[in-house]
């Protein structure tokens, strides 16, 4: 008989607003390692904001939560364990606001910004009428929403018939990395189908499907859509250069050209695996990441939006589109947010920011909040052009 789970996730994330106090015991060591604010900090700034707590109710696949002032919606998922792994507020009925607000909000953020709106063509290459623009053809880290790049590959080679979405391929050793995800606790020699990892690796941005997927697909075959990520790292290499205890290795990475790099990869694949308490909590090494434009993103995720897979995890977008493609990325420092969406009417758009702060952690409920914003004024926007 399996055994029930301890607490359900509704339960989880209403005991952050009911219990006296917030325990750290409650959320993985993954999830804090990548929050630039305690809990407590998070919970007490939307307390002060909206009010008291007045209850929880499901919305489609998170919740809303309700207070004195207002309400936000909330994503939240419990690792193996029941601890908290992934915990995201953000309000799908935020006030609206229109794209030159939304510019002049982004451009206020400290460090550097880049945002890309655009109302595409059917020709899946982010191509169409630019909306919006800031900064949208600097290169900048992108975090995990370079799977994306991944996936383009592997589309790629299924429809030239070099591979299928069902073809099996096996966990190895070496493919297991740091969370996110759930691979990592799996047994070596498991059997996945490419379809199963590939839907790991968008819709819970798994680490260890990723890697597999890149060994699986080619690492130079995943360069060829990402020129200027030479050579293309896996996570858990980027994991190994940003631990604390490989700081000489980072230098000799810093230090080298792309062979050296190469060569230098190569023997990473006999040092150990870091501790997730290795990784800072402050941004690190943002120079050893993975580098992408606004409008390749937008490039990418028109290739593979047509794919179901894309659309398992819509991210922070508000309630109403047809259709819903997503990517998002994020280490202390560096934050994406990148969809592709489609309207009642059948307009097809593509929302893509980008954040990076190399001196100090990032607000992500602020730029949450700035995103789903501007994607409710896109939203508004569109209906009223429908409606003339």
């Amino acid at each position: 008989m399996s055994q029930q789970p301890k607490i359900s996730p509704q339960a989880a994330l209403e005991r952050l607003f009911t219990a006296p106090e917030i325990e750290r015991q409650w959320f993985a060591d993954s999830f804090l390692s990548q929050v630039p604010v305690s809990p407590e900090q998070i919970i007490r700034d939307l307390q002060n904001q909206l009010g008291t707590f007045q209850s929880l109710q499901s919305e489609g696949e998170g919740y809303r939560v309700v207070f004195e002032r207002g309400s936000l919606a909330a994503l939240i998922r419990l690792d193996e364990t029941e601890k908290i792994s992934s915990l995201w507020f953000h309000d799908i009925h935020s006030n609206a606001i229109a794209l030159p607000d939304a510019i002049e909000q982004f451009q206020a953020l400290p460090g550097q910004v880049s945002l890309l709106v655009v109302e595409t063509t059917e020709t899946p290459t982010g191509s169409g009428v630019e909306l919006a623009s800031l900064n949208a053809d600097q290169p900048m880290a992108v975090g995990s929403t370079f799977k994306l790049a991944i996936l383009a590959a592997l589309h790629q080679e299924i429809q030239v018939g070099r591979y299928s979405w069902a073809d099996v391929v096996a966990l190895e050793p070496q493919d297991k990395s740091l969370p996110s995800g759930i691979l990592q606790n799996w047994f070596d020699g498991a059997l996945l189908t490419v379809q199963t990892l590939a839907t790991l690796m968008i819709s819970q941005s798994d680490n260890t499907a990723t890697d597999l997927l890149i060994r699986w697909v080619g690492r130079e075959k995943v360069e060829e859509f990402a020129p200027r990520n030479r050579p293309f790292l896996t996570t858990r290499e980027a994991f190994v250069l940003k631990a604390a205890p490989n700081a000489s290795l980072l230098t000799r990475y810093r230090a080298g050209n792309e062979i050296e790099r190469r060569q230098l990869l190569s023997e990473l694949v006999q040092v150990s695996l870091p501790e997730v308490t290795s990784l800072s909590d402050r941004p690190t090494a943002l120079d050893v990441e993975w580098f992408f434009t606004a409008r390749e993103l937008c490039s990418l995720i028109g290739q593979v939006s047509d794919l179901p897979l894309t659309r398992v995890n819509p991210g922070i977008s508000p309630a109403g589109w047809s259709q819903v493609a997503y990517k998002g990325g994020s280490e202390p420092g560096v934050l994406n947010l990148t969809h592709e969406l489609v309207s009642q009417t059948g307009k097809r758009y593509c929302v893509s920011a980008t954040w990076n702060d190399a001196d100090a952690p990032l607000d992500e409920n602020h730029f949450f909040t700035l995103y789903s914003s501007m994607v409710s004024g896109l939203q508004d926007a569109g209906l009223q052009d429908a409606n003339r």
